[in-house]
């Protein structure tokens, strides 16, 4: 009967996420700014030296395998500058990515842009999928259903939807909200753990937005500490961001994960402890929530501000290797910034912990102080005859 209802829901899911995938209210494609690009295999490079512009040319011979070139043959130019960041060298065997031009004298030219990458990350995402499967079985595949609802409603409503001005916060909250209630009812049904899981996050979350919002007003924080953010001033959709509302929509969103871990884990543990003591009073499922919540404390806050300490590495490098003074490292927009998201996102972890465990003691309690009363009374004595 169990496994029914899963079945159920993962069913339930899947129409859910093919609804919002063929449903045009919020999302849109997004138009793909190199639909002239085709993926191409190196077949012959043969290098030609230096000049007296480029550090090195190499002259390629190209397998086109997509795109309206499908199938030919070509050679190209593919001009190095000594620079690894604009620099594509290529070796036979390679795969690329080409895109073909039109030059100002009407005829087509054709230029490696970049290597082929997709591949090689579907056959990781393989390697994870398989792995979910193999382990986690029945759940792993429920948390494959969950994964793909996430990634589905970031691409098809929260991007879109912000490219299409709606408040970038709001639309966060929704989107997440959402995530939160399919990934745990998907996962564990509607139950006393998931309903106080479901509020130990949400609660947490806006916890951390209200903190990055009024902090990010004290220190005055633009939002365009980022070249990307800088960049979106001059998008074809011409829309106005509030570069600010962007931001902690992306500390919300980035401290999403975390936040419904420690809910989940606190929820479960508490329920485990009243499943096996049934007679343990609500105070004592609140000091042992704590204790489990104390124990996460500490590995999910590192979490936080490693992944954040791992996204500015080599931003620190530079700074230590131009000795610069602390007072203006703290003082940067980028710098502030990213310390707030850190700690934005660690302050919701924390605020989690004491409202899951609060709110899941006292529901359980509850929920058997109601079932107690609605038992027949010959079920509730023991010594009735």
């Amino acid at each position: 009967m169990q496994l029914n209802q899963g079945i159920k829901r993962v069913i339930s899911s899947l129409l859910f996420l093919l609804m919002i995938i063929t449903t045009p209210v919020v999302a849109s494609e997004l138009e793909d700014p190199y639909d002239n690009t085709m993926r191409a295999r190196v077949l012959a490079v043969e290098d030609r030296g230096q000049s007296e512009v480029f550090f090195e040319t190499q002259w390629v011979t190209l397998e086109i395998y997509s795109g309206p070139l499908n199938g030919e043959v070509v050679t190209v130019e593919n001009h190095l500058s000594d620079n690894p960041v604009y620099d594509v060298p290529v070796k036979p065997g390679d795969r690329v990515l080409v895109v073909q031009e039109m030059l100002a004298s009407g005829d087509l030219e054709i230029y490696i842009i970049d290597y082929v990458r997709d591949m090689s990350i579907l056959w990781i995402l393989g390697l994870f999928i398989l792995l979910l499967l193999v382990i986690g079985r029945w759940k792993g595949l429920k948390t494959i259903v969950t994964l793909a609802f996430t990634f589905v409603l970031i691409i098809r409503v929260l991007l879109p939807g912000m490219l299409k001005g709606y408040p970038p916060i709001l639309l966060t909250i929704g989107v997440s909200l959402l995530v939160t209630l399919v990934t745990i009812l998907l996962i564990d049904g509607v139950n006393v753990k998931s309903i106080s899981a479901v509020i130990g996050i949400t609660g947490g979350l806006m916890a951390a937005g209200v903190v990055m919002f009024i902090a990010g007003s004290q220190v005055r924080l633009t939002g365009l500490s980022s070249e990307e953010a800088i960049m979106l001033m001059y998008i074809p959709q011409e829309v106005s961001f509030d570069f600010r509302d962007l931001l902690f929509a992306g500390i919300i969103m980035g401290a999403l994960g975390a936040v419904m871990d420690v809910g989940v884990s606190i929820a479960s543990a508490i329920t485990e402890i009243h499943r096996v003591n049934p007679a343990v009073s609500s105070r004592q499922l609140m000091r042992s929530g704590m204790n489990v919540g104390r124990d996460i404390m500490t590995t999910m806050s590192n979490t936080l501000i490693l992944a954040y300490t791992g996204a500015a590495l080599p931003l620190m490098l530079l700074f230590m290797a131009y000795d610069t003074s602390v007072i203006r490292i703290m003082n940067l927009d980028m710098i502030a910034t990213e310390i707030l998201r850190a700690l934005s996102g660690s302050i919701g972890l924390l605020l989690t912990i004491p409202l899951t465990v609060v709110v899941t003691s006292l529901l359980l309690k509850r929920t058997e102080a109601g079932a107690k009363k609605n038992m027949p009374a010959s079920k509730q004595s023991p010594d009735h005859p």
